[in-house]
């Protein structure tokens, strides 16, 4: 009858090769790094624009008063309080419910092409983010997948008997 003695450790290398998986890890990193420069070369793009148009929110905004519109938080602020003033002009109406031959009405729609102007950075500056975001994620999940694929061996135990 054999004895059975405490189990030791043998060693031995990985039966699949995991450099497809590397690459996948590496690409991961790659294209993270990617989406970040990306996102910061649309905000710093559509940051310049609203700078380079030189808007000022009003001292009656809700928020960021007297500061130059050039990122999203002022844009959505102006975007307000060009509704706001845009309101007050038409007498609480849009520009859909003035009648055609109302003054008004042209200053209802420049309002509205600005404010859809605005909004429209706004969410630039949120694809942005989300791209920064994206591209952060993929680093750290490209990086764990490569960390994992370059494990060196499998441990498995096996009893160790003596005849």
């Amino acid at each position: 009858m054999s004895h059975t003695t405490p189990t030791a450790h043998t060693v031995e290398a990985p039966v699949r090769r995991a450099g497809l998986v590397k690459i996948l890890g590496v690409l991961g990193m790659l294209g993270g790094v990617v989406l970040i420069i990306g996102g910061l070369v649309v905000w710093s793009i559509v940051s310049g624009q609203l700078r380079a148009e030189n808007i000022t929110v009003p001292d009656d905004a809700a928020a960021f008063q007297g500061q130059t519109v050039a990122g999203p938080f002022t844009a959505y602020v102006q975007a307000d309080i060009i509704q706001h003033h845009a309101l007050d002009a038409s007498g609480g109406k849009t520009y859909a419910e003035l009648d055609k031959d109302d003054p008004v009405r042209a200053t209802m729609m420049n309002a509205s092409f600005l404010r859809a102007s605005l909004f429209t950075s706004v969410v630039s500056f949120g694809v942005a983010a989300f791209a920064m975001g994206v591209g952060i994620l993929s680093i750290i999940f490209g990086f764990a997948i490569h960390r994992l694929a370059s494990a060196p061996v499998v441990v498995r135990r096996s009893a160790v008997t003596s005849g």
